[in-house]
């Protein structure tokens, strides 16, 4: 559930986090989970200068579609669809998800793991609730973040991704990580970050699997 926004907004990113603390703190978030999250934390101004200004909607379609399509992606595509053979073939036999759909929502997504994104996610989606555009839903997110934080899938440092908050290989938002990220190694983390894809690539096929993807 959102937060009732009827009072004036903070007056100071300081003020809204701390007000964004107290409502933390009601959801079950451990005092402890939320400063070890927010420490260092401040206003990044660079993801106030891209929110808006995302490639699908900056660009000409042929222009975005060229590069999203490119024959070096392509090529990429193929060599690690060999390379990961096995795997891909394990999560189609699971989830009932061609392994070619899962692999396009790689490649797409983030060119095969090589550009996961390296801003902090909580730093990015608190300054997306302090600028107050998509407070509710960067609020959402942030809320989810900090529950994947206490149940210890990945430490604040580690949890990297763009600067709207997505994460990891197939660029899940928090909430679809909570709702279909899956431990697929067995080591006891659902890990999207690091640079096994096994995890990401499995958690995309539970997310498509429910929508009839084959």
């Amino acid at each position: 559930m959102a937060r009732d926004h009827r009072a004036s907004p903070p007056a100071s990113f300081v003020a809204w986090r701390d007000e964004f603390r107290s409502y933390a703190l009601t959801q079950g978030i451990r005092p402890e989970v939320f400063d070890a999250a927010f420490r260092g934390v401040t206003e990044n101004p660079e993801v106030a200068r891209l929110d808006g200004s995302q490639a699908e909607f900056t660009k000409p379609l042929w222009e975005y579609l060229d590069g999203a399509a490119s024959a070096a992606r392509v090529q990429t595509g193929r060599a690690r669809a060999q390379e990961l053979n096995r795997t891909l073939a394990a999560i189609e036999s699971r989830y009932g998800v061609d392994s070619q759909v899962v692999l396009a929502v790689w490649g797409m997504e983030t060119n095969y793991g090589s550009n996961r994104g390296s801003m902090p996610v909580i730093e990015s989606l608190a300054t997306l609730a302090y600028e107050g555009r998509r407070r509710d839903f960067a609020e959402e997110q942030l809320l989810a973040a900090l529950r994947i934080l206490q149940a210890g899938d990945v430490s604040p440092g580690v949890m990297r991704g763009s600067w709207a908050g997505a994460m990891g290989h197939t660029q899940f938002m928090p909430t679809s990580y909570l709702s279909y990220a899956v431990d697929f190694t067995g080591d006891g983390r659902r890990d999207v970050w690091g640079d096994n894809p096994s995890d990401a690539l499995a958690s995309a096929a539970n997310y498509l699997a429910p929508a009839g993807w084959q």
